[in-house]
């Protein structure tokens, strides 16, 4: 699936954020994703950056605009900057919460992030908990059943992925931006009418609070 050209016609138009502690590899899951590059020379990411790419869902043309920010795992610097974090998170109706699978405390700290997340937006944001770094096995520091359980609790998905390796990372932004697109069907079929007819282009920001158990419902990936 090619990139988003600016002439390119799409269906919808889906806001995701990547958040999470430093050094996790959001810029790498986003660089694998929308160009399928790697560099071990990535820098922490300085301010905000965004990236787009289209996909196809149920033969709908789903652009995606993924916003990286830097991962400071110390919110209370972040809250010095309420306006530029309010900015981040306006219009967004998915996520992709990222831990390292090495670290332990980035896993941690997803909690915080969490919270930061959702004090920012509406409660039926889509939610992917993703542990990067599947490819450093043998220091492995998180299990798979601890980040599902933990997921469940939070009625977010799971995934575990390599930016390195390529493993699961297109997997882990369709399937938010696939469930994100079934939330919507479901709320316009619920009114009457039908999600085909929207025009094309149309911009979505979920804010329908009687959706919420639709829009969140766990699973794991």
């Amino acid at each position: 699936m090619a990139a988003y050209r600016a002439d390119e016609e799409y269906d919808y138009l889906f806001k995701v954020v990547l958040i999470g502690d430093a050094g996790v590899g959001k810029t790498n899951l986003l660089s694998r994703f929308a160009r399928d590059e790697f560099s071990f020379e990535t820098k922490s990411t300085i301010g905000v950056e965004f990236a787009t790419r289209t996909i196809h869902v149920d033969g709908k043309l789903i652009k995606a605009q993924i916003w990286d920010t830097a991962g400071q795992h110390d919110l209370m610097c972040l809250r010095r900057y309420r306006a530029i974090t309010s900015a981040y998170y306006r219009g967004s109706v998915g996520a992709l919460v990222v831990f390292d699978l090495s670290r332990r405390v980035t896993f941690e700290n997803t909690a915080r992030w969490l919270q930061e997340l959702r004090s920012h937006t509406d409660p039926n944001i889509v939610v992917m908990l993703v542990g990067n770094k599947a490819d450093l096995r043998h220091i492995r520091a998180v299990s798979v059943e601890e980040a599902q359980a933990f997921a469940r609790k939070e009625k977010a998905f799971f995934t575990e992925t390599s930016a390195l390796e390529s493993i699961n990372v297109a997997d882990a932004f369709t399937g938010v931006l696939t469930q994100i697109y079934h939330v919507v069907g479901r709320k316009v079929l619920a009114i009457g009418d039908d999600p085909s007819a929207l025009p094309i282009g149309q911009t979505i920001n979920i804010d329908m609070k009687d959706d919420r158990q639709a829009a969140n419902k766990a699973g794991c990936c």
